[in-house]
């Protein structure tokens, strides 16, 4: 299975924010929708960075409160790891992990096309080894 067969399960949206979008307002979006990520975009829904909970941590532990006020392009990530749609699933666990990343965004033709979360590929794991264990009950059982 490849990542197009997560998003099929899962569906395609993403929760953005512009870059000018302030840390306050991301924090809230995090909170409000239960996300560990935000990817910021630009009117062409290009990918121009992220937002995550980490980023939260660490912009405040610079800069206090004061934080809260700085624009997301002073602060999110800019050198952001994507996936395609045709990136296997053994590929994106291996750049999960060479990257420490929990959030893949999805990009097709320069466009954000959907975010594939760590809890997204643990389920599909999960999944495929269940269906494992039942094809070879079956097996067995004749």
């Amino acid at each position: 299975m490849s990542v197009q067969g997560i998003l099929k399960e899962k569906g395609c949206v993403v929760v953005t924010a512009p870059p000018k979008a302030t840390v306050a307002d991301a924090c809230r979006v995090l909170h409000d929708n239960h996300i560990g990520a935000i990817v910021v975009v630009d009117e062409q829904n290009a990918i121009k960075g992220i937002f995550t909970e980490r980023d939260v941590v660490s912009v405040i532990t610079r800069n206090g409160s004061q934080a809260l006020a700085a624009n997301l392009q002073q602060v999110m990530w800019k050198n952001v790891y994507c996936c395609t749609k045709d990136t296997s699933i053994n590929g994106l666990m291996e750049a999960m992990t060479r990257h420490k990343a929990r959030h893949l965004p999805v990009q097709d033709n320069g466009r954000l096309a959907g975010i594939i979360s760590i809890g997204d590929v643990l389920r599909h794991h999960i999944k495929a080894i269940e269906y494992e264990a039942e094809y070879i009950r079956s097996y067995i059982a004749g």
